[in-house]
């Protein structure tokens, strides 16, 4: 296992950085792509190993794919490969074959797909057989645990002969995401119904089309921690939109409440620092998880006591996200507790340095990239740093732009 210790010299930052691609824009393009017999012209696709996976696993011949630890991946393909008929097995890393995926099976099973599991009940690996004969058109699934379920189900229904219609229950998490894959589908020219808590997809063609991914959001707030924690601050995010379909572009307004204003420009937005920092913020991250990483470690840096809500889900990520930011929070003095009485969990205390902190990641690409910020304040250390090839390859090439100082020990 590799270690870098980073550290900045001035902590004033002016740069321009040009943000990696969105890999869930990337995904779903891709997935469209493939039902489209790949006569697309998909420009700007992410350089992420989740979406290079994703590549090279739609165009293999394989009859067992490894995933590695890639979710989106294992989820999506387990919709397309059910209507393809392909008959395959899908697997991945030991995390990977820990986390659930029986919602998506059940719901697939109840339309006509055949998928077996192949060692525990409810996890990969999984032997997928096809779909050979839709027996419904109607699907119900939970809402409030993972939205690739649902994007995977969408993305293969208008091709469905009997299209379909997908009933949400209980409370609807991440629907930004659940919002991209529709309004992705429709620039390929599919038309939906999205009604309350169900949505209708009738039996229609895909038309192609070219897309351009946009940058990634969730990558842009590594950078937005960057500026908040930064002495000094005028940071340019080349390829981010104001109106984006990503959920996690809720960090621009986030931000405004720690310290940091941003001004859109045509192809790109420029952060800067102000002084409205709050004392204290409450975030609900059910449509923004991806980002309660990074907003714990800056409010733990800046001394603002955040309580968290909707992040039930980060327990089921690449680890248990809580645990593992409970755990690395508490070594510069910043404490995570659980509030059981509103399911809410509460970050407080203002980071205190002693001594050189030695960061795990937990083989989780966001950890890395969230505590890497604090070298702004101390010289830290980050185990596994390659991690971050994920979801964003060049991140501490950009780091190093940016005039981070970054050594292997």
């Amino acid at each position: 296992m590799t270690k870098i210790k980073i550290s900045h010299p001035t902590g004033i930052i002016h740069k321009t950085i040009h943000l990696a691609s969105s890999k869930s824009e990337s995904n779903r393009a891709l997935i469209i792509n493939a039902l489209c017999d790949f006569q697309c012209d998909i420009q700007n696709v992410s350089t992420a190993r989740d979406s290079v996976t994703m590549q090279r696993l739609l165009k293999s011949d394989d009859e067992t794919l490894d995933v590695i630890d890639a979710g989106t991946t294992m989820r999506f393909l387990t919709s397309f490969l059910s209507f393809k008929g392909k008959e395959k097995t899908l697997t991945g890393t030991p995390r990977m074959c820990e986390r659930p995926i029986a919602l998506l099976v059940d719901a697939l099973r109840s339309i006509g797909a055949e998928i077996d599991y192949l060692k525990n009940e409810g996890f990969p690996p999984i032997k997928i057989k096809g779909l050979k004969t839709q027996i419904s058109n109607k699907i119900s699934i939970r809402g409030d645990v993972s939205s690739q379920y649902i994007s995977s189900l969408l993305m293969i229904s208008p091709l469905l002969p009997k299209g379909l219609e997908i009933e949400l229950t209980g409370e609807i998490g991440s629907r930004p995401y659940i919002m991209m894959t529709l309004q992705m589908m429709s620039e390929f020219g599919i038309k939906y119904e999205f009604v309350e808590n169900i949505i209708k997809i009738k039996s229609q063609k895909y038309v192609t089309n070219k897309f351009y991914v946009e940058s990634d959001w969730s990558g842009a707030s590594y950078w937005y921690s960057i500026a908040a924690l930064a002495k000094e601050a005028e940071i340019e995010l080349i390829g981010l939109k104001k109106n984006s379909l990503q959920g996690d572009a809720a960090m621009a307004s986030i931000m405004d409440k720690l310290g940091l204003s941003s001004e859109f420009k045509e192809h790109s937005v420029i952060l800067r620092k102000n002084k409205n920092i709050e004392k204290q913020i409450k975030i609900d991250f059910t449509d923004c998880p991806d980002i309660a990483q990074t907003m714990s470690v800056i409010c733990g840096a800046l001394g603002s006591k955040l309580t968290m809500t909707g992040v039930e889900s980060l327990k089921i990520k690449e680890t248990d996200r809580l645990f593992a930011i409970k755990n690395e929070l508490s070594k510069i003095n910043v404490s995570v507790n659980e509030v059981i009485i509103n399911e809410a969990y509460e970050v407080n205390n203002k980071a205190l340095f002693s001594e050189i902190p030695i960061f795990d990641t937990y083989d989780d690409h966001r950890m890395a990239m969230a505590f890497a910020p604090l070298a702004l304040l101390h010289p830290i250390i980050i185990e596994n740093p390659d991690v971050v090839v994920k979801s964003y390859p060049s991140f501490w090439n950009d780091m190093k732009i940016a005039g981070f100082e970054i050594e292997n020990i």
